[in-house]
């Protein structure tokens, strides 16, 4: 299972939750750089008073202008963002009996500043919390593979030279993805949803840190894992001659309840 996403700045819980539950996570580096998503920003929330949230956000600036791709953004002044950033992760979770984990984990993170690469810290930031989670599978880059022109058939391409059998996207690429390419390929898209309690009310807002300075590494991971653990119904829907049964056996309201709805039946591939 595979999932392409761009590199986000210390994810939200969603964004982990999508990426653990695949094998491999293909980092969109080499798309337009986006100043309202969030590549460069966080948003943090107090330990005591989730209400209570801020912007954490890294001084990009875009050699090229509004063109620029995610990977050739710079920071303005890493060595002020690098201690802006320790002092407000210190300010926010340096209470939490968690922190000395976290501040460890996050080490690279600070490190990575010195790249002067708003993408080389963005992506570390989530490599790091996936490691603390236990994610287990492989980052590769979009812009060190080969894909063809346009929105959907490059998504298909990338997700083929992992050797996926399945496509795990968020509601929001859902909106937009033809499915089309992905058949021909013989590639399931499936849809990830997480649920819309708990944890995940703010999932789609808030940095995952708060998550984990809140809860810890290890409760926060658990959550993960039940949530991947129904991945299994998602690969049996990449062969086509399983989607009858799979159908069947498995109603729709086993995965919204997983927090995974899949997208459509796969055509057998011709030829």
């Amino acid at each position: 299972m595979c999932a392409i996403h761009q590199p986000n700045f210390l994810p939200r819980p969603t964004t982990l939750a999508k990426l653990f539950a695949a094998d491999y996570w293909i980092v969109l580096d080499d798309v337009q750089f986006t100043r309202r998503d969030y590549q460069h920003r966080a948003r943090l929330a107090n330990l005591d008073d989730p209400a209570g949230q801020q912007w954490l956000t890294i001084p990009t600036r875009l050699p090229s202008g509004r063109p620029t791709l995610i990977r050739d953004a710079v920071i303005d002044d890493p060595d002020l963002a690098r201690r802006r950033t320790e002092a407000m992760l210190r300010q926010h979770y340096g209470a939490s009996p968690h922190w000395p984990a976290l501040a460890e984990a996050l080490d690279p993170v600070l490190d990575a500043f010195d790249t002067g690469k708003t993408a080389t810290v963005a992506e570390t930031s989530t490599r790091v919390l996936l490691d603390l989670l236990g994610w287990e599978g492989q980052v590769l880059t979009s812009s060190r593979l080969s894909a063809r022109p346009g929105r959907s058939v490059r998504l298909a391409d990338l997700s083929a030279a992992t050797g996926a059998r399945a496509y795990l996207c968020g509601p929001g690429g859902m909106t937009y993805l033809d499915p089309a390419p992905f058949m021909v390929q013989n590639i399931a898209v499936a849809s990830f949803r997480p649920p819309t309690t708990g944890i995940w009310s703010s999932g789609r807002r808030l940095s995952a840190l708060w998550a984990l300075a809140t809860l810890g590494p290890a409760a926060v991971a658990a959550r993960l894992r039940a949530l991947a653990a129904h991945r299994g119904r998602l690969q049996m829907a990449a062969a086509p001659s399983s989607w009858g049964m799979y159908h069947r056996t498995w109603s729709w309201q086993d995965f919204r309840e997983a927090g995974i709805c899949h997208r459509a039946p796969v055509a057998p591939r011709h030829g």
